[in-house]
């Protein structure tokens, strides 16, 4: 398997995503995790190559009717205890 590309996505891929991309890859650096994390809007981000999506509760229904990748639901982008078990656990299930 190839690096992991994690998108990040808000309803237009330049504020919160990029609040969440970086914590996810603060919590990637702390837990010696490789992936590659980028940015996404809610319009585009299911047309665009990635491994997995993680995005907001009000986000996610629109991404999931869409999506043909796991998408991953945040409920506050700045509690880092939930990004952190959120990513934890989509990297778990990689190994099963």
């Amino acid at each position: 398997m190839g690096t992991i590309r994690i998108q990040t996505v808000c309803g237009f891929g330049c504020g919160s995503s990029l609040f969440l991309k970086m914590k996810i890859e603060e919590i990637l650096k702390e837990n010696k995790l490789d992936a590659e994390v980028f940015c996404g809007d809610v319009g585009t981000c299911t047309s665009t190559p990635c491994d997995v999506i993680f995005t907001s509760e009000e986000l996610a229904g629109r991404v999931q009717e869409r999506s043909k990748v796991p998408v991953v639901t945040i409920g506050s982008f700045v509690n880092k205890k939930e990004v952190t078990q959120k990513t934890l656990e989509y990297f778990e299930s990689l190994r099963k």
